[in-house]
């Protein structure tokens, strides 16, 4: 069973744009992270300054690493300035046999 982690937060107008840069500057680094199968960004469709991220982890132990890493420890404090409120984040588990549905690679 893997881990699904739904993170959604909401930015201040002008902070919207910043963080989609720093989003995909640091997506491929996330990726990288052992035990991340995958990570994308969904963007608010009725809402401008949400954005929504996806990720899979191959564990619970894997997404611990991850929120525990350097790489967190300096993308998440650059995120949470342009909040405009508290983000809403869990974790569900997720059945690794349901990758081959998704329309892009885990």
């Amino acid at each position: 069973m893997g881990i699904l982690r739904i993170v959604k937060m909401e930015f201040e107008p002008a902070s919207v744009h910043s963080f989609d840069r720093l989003f995909h500057l640091n997506q491929g680094k996330i990726l990288a992270m052992p035990g991340c199968q995958q990570v994308i960004l969904l963007n608010g469709s009725s809402h401008d300054a949400v954005r929504t991220t996806l990720s899979w982890w191959k564990d619970q132990a894997a997404l611990d690493d991850y929120r525990h890493s350097e790489l967190f420890g300096i993308v998440w404090p650059q995120t949470k300035k342009m909040f405009v409120s508290e983000p809403v984040a869990w974790s569900l588990d997720w059945p690794l046999d349901l990758a081959d549905s998704l329309p892009f690679p885990l």
